[in-house]
């Protein structure tokens, strides 16, 4: 399967090859941009900042994970042997998962969350930013699927276990915060009588 869709991206038109580099790594700016966006419709509730936080929350901790499977698994690239349309990165950056799909599927279910009117957007999204990492020769195909399904997997525990509790800690933050005391406004005698007894304050 890999060599056939390296092939496919040999044999393309060259915009398409340059359209398929550009994408594998505008894909992640993207879902970035995503993420901003959903925490700024979401700044006029405490709540909904705590689920709009949760998305890359989810994306960090995929990514720790996705690193740390590398560094044990050590599986090299694939352009190691073979010629394609991007650079090899150095040794020592290992293949197996792919950090991109980890992270794209990761931001992609994250986002389906928070908000599932991004879903139809967003999860296809992720399956073509997978994709475009065979097609330019940085990942085999079960790279990108270990990714997908990491990405994927670690978003919707932490969705599933820590929305709770976040919103919760929002929810008494904000509260605490409207219980806060107010300083008592100082009495003011009527106009021209300095003698007269203290009224309170006009509001």
């Amino acid at each position: 399967m890999y060599d056939d869709i390296v092939e496919l991206a040999g044999d393309s038109p060259s915009w398409l090859q340059a359209s398929g580099v550009l994408f594998t790594d505008a894909g992640l700016l993207i879902f970035a941009g995503l993420m901003a966006w959903v925490l700024w419709r979401a700044r006029t509730s405490p709540t909904r900042i705590a689920v709009a936080l949760l998305v890359p929350a989810a994306t960090a901790i995929a990514y720790l994970i996705s690193e740390a499977a590398k560094s044990v698994i050590q599986e090299d690239r694939p352009c190691r042997n073979l010629v394609t349309l991007v650079d090899c990165p150095p040794v020592g950056d290992w293949s197996f998962p792919s950090n991109h799909s980890t992270i794209a599927a990761a931001a992609a279910v994250g986002l389906a969350l928070a908000w599932r009117r991004l879903a139809p957007w967003v999860l296809p999204g992720a399956l073509v930013m997978g994709f475009s990492r065979v097609f330019v020769g940085a990942h085999y195909p079960h790279d990108v699927l270990a990714g997908l399904v990491l990405g994927s997997v670690t978003a919707w525990l932490v969705f599933r276990y820590l929305r709770g509790p976040a919103t919760g800690i929002a929810r008494r933050l904000t509260a605490h915060a409207g219980d806060a005391p107010t300083q008592p406004m100082p009495r003011v005698r009527p106009r021209g009588d300095s003698k007269g007894p203290l009224l309170p304050p006009r509001r």
